[in-house]
């Protein structure tokens, strides 16, 4: 246990080379040394655990070794070199800011940094957390950061680049950090796996790598972790269980079961994850990102997407060629609404449940979406083996369409080639409720008019009633109606308004009646409100006024008119004059004592 460090420490990097997922970053340090263009300041901003104090420290190192190799990486055997690795190096000093974040820390920075070298060319001082700064040191170090002398760089860390003073960041180089990809982390564990012994399956790796969230240091400490509990035996099974991870395979039978509308199992399964200690909202959002890498896999161009080991890979792809982008984008979704809803629910478990008990019906769902396009080649077909069952039965009444004719003409029919008795009679076949629904062709009047079907004679066929109502009125009707029908209809309306709770518009047809000028209808409108409550509710009205009415015609058009204000507040000299007309005496009195009206 003595001579134990663990791996963060022990495999950190010492050279730009061995820097894990930041060749943008080193790339550019290591030009910038090769053509001595080394800023004054330099600022690693990033989130945890990426490399920022480790590529400080390097860069560091490198720029005052006096034997640079070719690829101008620090030799490591030098003077400087030497000393710095020992830490006895006088050239290098790092400060943590988040402990030493006061005016007198800077000050003591600044008087140090007053004093050149003895030995090497540069002195470098490291800021970590320097977010962790106060204002009043952050106005204290702004002049020596803006004019420092020519042997001293500043190299600056943080993980809230968002916290520094905007006078801090225009005097630095800032370099972000990216985080670590999961092939990168797996490939470095790997490597240490192998230089320490270890067996590991790459299954493995990969789940901590994922856990790990872009941090390389996470993921070493997880590591050093599993490896203890396994005693150097890494397999993907310990990972799931020390990590308190949900293995895969429980995402990849539940969507078996969801896509085979298996509620039961759906059940079980859940239940069976509940008992093994695994959260709800844990679940979901695992179930939602399982349905995420599915929809991936769908797309050969975006199976790079995919962060898990190759094994998974062909596991994700041979499920998605079996699910339905419909299904999965329907799935995602309902687990999306779950997460949203989870925290704020009494009664978690049921959310979680209800979210899976609707993803087992959307295959069912989507077949009846589809069952009106698949089944439209075959309609004819369908309408001729029922016309032919029922040939020897009479038609029945209800199903006939009864053609509204006008009364100065009789309706004549277009003429129209002779067409099977199956086709003619196809609006004319009962609708069944075990039976696909057909929709009744429209029929042609007079002059090309359009025989538009009502609702309610529709209903009466669908639920195979008869109906007193005409099953069909003329496209281009034009009825006329009196004043007194329309008010019947208005009243009607707004009481039906009424028992809807849309009490705005209870009021604004009860204000004022309407005007009739023929096919146009004048609404009144008190204020600007009202015209836009009738705006949203003409289409609804005209719709109704129509079909009653049996006037296509219909026009409605709002009027802006000032409502006459029955009981107001009279003035002084109102009321006077009111008292004087009543008792002219009042007046001869106000005029011999020479009063005055108090206004």
């Amino acid at each position: 246990m003595e001579n134990f460090i663990v791996s963060a420490r022990k495999y950190r990097p010492a050279t730009f080379e061995t820097v894990v997922g930041q060749h943008h970053i080193t790339g550019t340090l290591k030009n910038a040394i090769k053509n001595n263009q080394l800023a004054q300041a330099f600022l690693f901003c990033g989130p945890r655990g990426v490399g920022k104090t480790t590529c400080a420290r390097i860069l560091a190192k490198t720029i005052n070794c006096t034997n640079l190799t070719p690829d101008q990486e620090a030799c490591g055997t030098c003077d400087s070199c030497v000393s710095f690795q020992t830490g006895h190096s006088f050239n290098f000093h790092e400060l943590d800011a988040a402990s030493n974040n006061s005016v007198d820390d800077i000050r003591s920075l600044i008087e140090q940094v007053r004093i050149p070298p003895q030995a090497g060319k540069y002195k470098i001082y490291i800021i970590d957390e320097v977010h962790m700064l106060s204002a009043n040191a952050f106005n204290a170090f702004l002049k020596t950061l803006e004019e420092p002398p020519s042997y001293a760089i500043f190299i600056l860390a943080t993980t809230e680049k968002h916290k520094i003073l905007p006078t801090i960041l225009s005097r630095c180089q800032i370099f972000d950090f990216n985080r670590i990809q999961v092939e990168d982390i797996a490939s470095h564990l790997n490597k240490i796996a192998q230089r320490e012994n270890i067996n590991v399956e790459a299954d493995g790796l990969h789940i901590i790598a994922q856990k790990a969230d872009g941090g390389l240091r996470d993921a070493l400490s997880m590591f050093d972790q599993i490896v203890s509990y396994t005693n150097k035996n890494l397999t993907y099974k310990s990972v799931i269980d020390n990590l308190n991870i949900l293995d895969y395979d429980y995402y990849f039978k539940l969507v078996e079961y969801l896509c085979a509308s298996n509620v039961s199992q759906t059940l079980i399964l859940f239940d069976e994850i509940l008992n093994n200690g695994f959260d709800g909202n844990n679940f979901i959002n695992g179930l939602a990102s399982h349905l995420r890498n599915l929809l991936v896999g769908k797309d050969p161009q975006t199976l790079k997407l995919l962060e898990v080991s190759e094994n998974i890979r062909q596991k994700y792809i041979s499920q998605s060629q079996q699910t339905s982008a419909s299904f999965l984008l329907t799935a995602l979704n309902l687990a999306n609404q779950c997460d949203l809803v989870y925290k704020n629910s009494k009664n978690q478990r049921l959310q979680v449940e209800l979210a899976l008990l609707k993803m087992c019906h959307i295959p069912s769902v989507l077949q009846l979406a589809q069952l009106p396009a698949s089944n439209s080649l075959t309609d004819q077909d369908q309408i001729k083996k029922k016309t032919d069952v029922k040939t020897a039965e009479p038609a029945p009444k209800a199903a006939q369409p009864i053609v509204e004719k006008p009364a100065e003409k009789p309706v004549e029919k277009p003429a129209a080639p002779v067409q099977p008795a199956a086709v003619q009679n196809q609006s004319s076949v009962k609708i069944l409720p075990d039976k696909i629904i057909l929709k009744p062709q429209p029929m042609t009047g007079r002059a090309g008019a359009t025989l538009i079907p009502s609702l309610t004679a529709l209903e009466s066929v669908a639920s195979g009633e008869e109906s007193d109502e005409p099953k069909y009125i003329q496209g281009d009707a034009r009825e006329a109606f009196s004043l007194e029908s329309l008010l019947t209809l208005w009243n009607q309306y707004a009481e039906k308004s009424k028992e809807e709770g849309k009490i705005h518009i209870y009021t604004l047809f009860t204000s004022n009646e309407p005007e009739l000028n023929g096919d146009e209808i004048t609404v009144l409108t008190e204020n600007k409100i009202q015209e836009g409550i009738l705006h949203e509710e003409k289409v609804f009205f005209l719709n109704f006024l129509r079909a009653q009415l049996r006037n296509f015609n219909i026009t409605i058009v709002p009027k802006r008119v000032e409502k006459q204000l029955k009981n107001r507040l009279y003035t002084s000299i109102e009321k006077y004059q009111y008292l004087a007309q009543k008792n002219p005496q009042l007046e001869e009195m106000r005029k011999r004592f020479n009063l005055d009206i108090n206004l």
